[in-house]
């Protein structure tokens, strides 16, 4: 039985101690774009487009793995566009959140740690998927894109089962997007009565 990677293990773990420095760092700064007419409003709204992209992305992806991840082989729905949807739409959510501090280095920096982290867990999955699957995940891999989708590979079941205990686990997490724009918004509001001092 394959064991799951250091990298697989402490990915959540990760990812909220990286969201909390990020937060941190939010918390006692503010954007040069600030009050440029229309430029820190369009950053926000584009974040929010992408935010919701990301959010229901994740539903979906959710919707086919939930009680499926360690012991099936999932290729349908948003898993025959891509082999890594989940990833991809966390990337663009995390974009957005970026952008919705109103600032472009940050959601660069977002971005990139994306890539350097999260190339290194789709990689540790795909071991693990090769040493449990073989020959129908090679064939899978010659089929379906690594990351980004191609939308004429759509391959959706008219019927689907779910596990819906799981999959409400999954929809708090695929709503942390949306809750960090809650979070961002609430922190602009304390810069803007300076209830939070802004010291770059």
């Amino acid at each position: 039985m394959y064991s799951y990677s250091f990298v697989e293990k402490a990915r959540i773990r990760i990812s909220k101690i990286t969201a909390i420095i990020f937060l941190a760092i939010i918390l006692f700064t503010s954007s040069k774009w600030e009050g440029i007419l229309f430029t820190s409003d369009i950053f926000f709204i584009i974040g929010c487009v992408l935010v919701g992209i990301a959010s229901l992305g994740r539903l979906w992806c959710s919707l086919y793995i939930a009680g499926y991840k360690n012991d099936t082989l999932v290729t349908l729905g948003p898993y025959s566009i891509s082999r890594n949807p989940l990833y991809f739409f966390s990337i663009i959510g995390g974009a957005g959140v970026g952008l919705a501090t109103e600032t472009l280095l940050i959601p660069l920096v977002i971005v990139l740690l994306f890539v350097i982290y999260y190339l290194s867990i789709i990689r540790s999955e795909e071991k693990r998927l090769i040493s449990i699957h073989r020959e129908k995940y090679e064939e899978y891999c010659n089929k379906t894109p690594f990351f980004f989708p191609k939308i004429s590979l759509l391959n959706e079941p008219e019927t689907y089962t779910i596990n819906p205990k799981i999959f409400r686990k999954d929809i708090l997490r695929a709503l942390w997007f949306i809750w960090m724009l809650g979070i961002l918004e609430l922190i602009e509001a304390f810069h803007e009565t300076s209830i939070l001092p802004i010291y770059w």
